[in-house]
This record gives C-alpha cells, sequence and structure tokens, in this order.
C-alpha cells in the first residue's frame, strides 16, 4: 500500500495550518511527522485520518480513505469510562462486534495486549491507571482493529523513557510485520532519527523536507524549523544525533 498527498492543505479561519503538503508513505515503514509547536503536524495526521476537513487529495493506493482500516490515535485520548483495561482494547474491534463477542474478536484484543507489553494490565480498570499506561492501552486498541494504516498523534507523550523505547520498537515491528503504513508525530528528534524510515520536516504548514533521518535532520534544515543552533553527529548505531546547543535569538 502506498500513501499519496497531493496539495493537502487545512485551514482554520483564515489562517492556514497546513499548505499544500504533498508527500509519499510506504507500507512497512514508518513515516516521523516532525517540527516545531504550530507547525501543523497534528492537523495534517488529522487529514491524513479523515477526521478533518482539508483542500488537496489524500490517496491510499490510488483511492480514498479505506474504510473501518485506519488506527487513528489523536493527542487527547483521555479516557475516564469504569471500563477495564481488556474491554477498552476490545472496542477496537467494534466495527465488527454484534451481540454475542466473536471468539476472533477476544483473540485479537488478547493478542494486542500481549503485543504492547501490558497483558498484566488486562483486568484493571482504565481510570486506575497513569497517564503513560492509558496511553498504552489505546496503542493495544488501535492495534486490535487489525488496521492497514496507523496515524499517531506523539504516541510517546506521557511515556518515561524505558516506555518510549519500547512503544517505539513495538510500532516499528507492527509496521514490518503487518506491512502498516505508519504515520507518527514526534517531537523527540532523535526518537525519529532511531525508529523512522522517513522523516517529513513542518515549518509554518509546509513541507521543509522529506526523506530518510539523514537527510532531513541536518543543522541547516533544523535551525531553520526550530530557531534552534544545533549539533549533528553521528551515532554510535549509525543513526544521527542531534544536540541543541542554544536558541538562534540568544
Amino acid at each position: 500500500m502506498i500513501l499519496q498527498t497531493n496539495g493537502v492543505s487545512v485551514r482554520y479561519g483564515a489562517a492556514w495550518a497546513v499548505r499544500d503538503v504533498t508527500l509519499t508513505a510506504r507500507a512497512c515503514e514508518v513515516l516521523a511527522v516532525v517540527g516545531a509547536n504550530g507547525s501543523g503536524k497534528s492537523s495534517l495526521v488529522r487529514a491524513l485520518a479523515g477526521v478533518q476537513r482539508h483542500e488537496g487529495t489524500v490517496l491510499w493506493d490510488g483511492a480514498p480513505t479505506p474504510a473501518g482500516r485506519i488506527g487513528y490515535m489523536p493527542q487527547d485520548t483521555a479516557t475516564r469510562a469504569a471500563l477495564t483495561v481488556f474491554e477498552v482494547v476490545l472496542l477496537g474491534r467494534l466495527r465488527g462486534l454484534a451481540m454475542r463477542v466473536n471468539p476472533r474478536d477476544l483473540a485479537a484484543a488478547e493478542a494486542a495486549l500481549t503485543e504492547v507489553g501490558i497483558a498484566d494490565l488486562a483486568d484493571r480498570r482504565i481510570d486506575e491507571l497513569s497517564g503513560g499506561q492509558r496511553q498504552m492501552v489505546l496503542l493495544a486498541q488501535v492495534l486490535a482493529g487489525d488496521p492497514l494504516v496507523l496515524l499517531l498523534d506523539e504516541p510517546t507523550s506521557a511515556l518515561d523513557i524505558a516506555h518510549q523505547l519500547h512503544v517505539l520498537a513495538t510500532l516499528r515491528a507492527a509496521t514490518r510485520q503487518r506491512r502498516l503504513i505508519t504515520v507518527a508525530v514526534l517531537h523527540d528528534l532523535n526518537a525519529a532519527a532511531r525508529f523512522a524510515d522517513q522523516v517529513a520536516l513542518l515549518h509554518g504548514g509546509r513541507l521543509l523536507a522529506h526523506g530518510a533521518p539523514m537527510e532531513v535532520l541536518r543543522p541547516p534544515m533544523l535551525e531553520l524549523a526550530f530557531d534552534v543552533h544545533v549539533a549533528v553527529d553521528p551515532g554510535s548505531d549509525g543513526h544521527p544525533v542531534v544536540l541543541p546547543l542554544r536558541a538562534r535569538w540568544s
């Protein structure tokens, strides 16, 4: 499967949040969307998910959005319902649920909990969990729906370092094994460098650069996009390491 956008733009009133973004993402690859606050990352992902009105086209293998096969995890994922973790994950199968739960739906929910590494939380109530734990439950819910596409807005924002690494490694593995297209908004440039196959760098709602992390995460691009002086060095694992030095106005 291939995702192709052509001239995607999002406007709120008279203000353009996203302007004329054209890019491509492929199955088995993670595309990280990065940029400063207000650069249009969330608006772009909402447009890809089909929940945000936009101009331009979003095509999946040349066709419109595949109904029911997009796993979208927004930033705002507050869940206060008195449901167990297992019940919340099972809701990811809602499009296929009837009066009686199919054994395949139960198995898919169990598998997603195991895949994310939180099977031990299955019987806990969702409103008793920490913010980071809830975020991982919602990731399992998205995976349980057997998506063709994952669209994730800051999936690691509430997680500690160990769980960030676990979630990003899980996403990358699921992307490869399930042959998914995964598009994730990330604030951590080093996480994008390590776990993404492609990076889309936004600046002022426009696509400033799109390509392999080593091509995009370079000082001239990052200094323009974030208004900071940076150093980018090769890491011990071969991925670039971004070191912010100081704001350009200081």
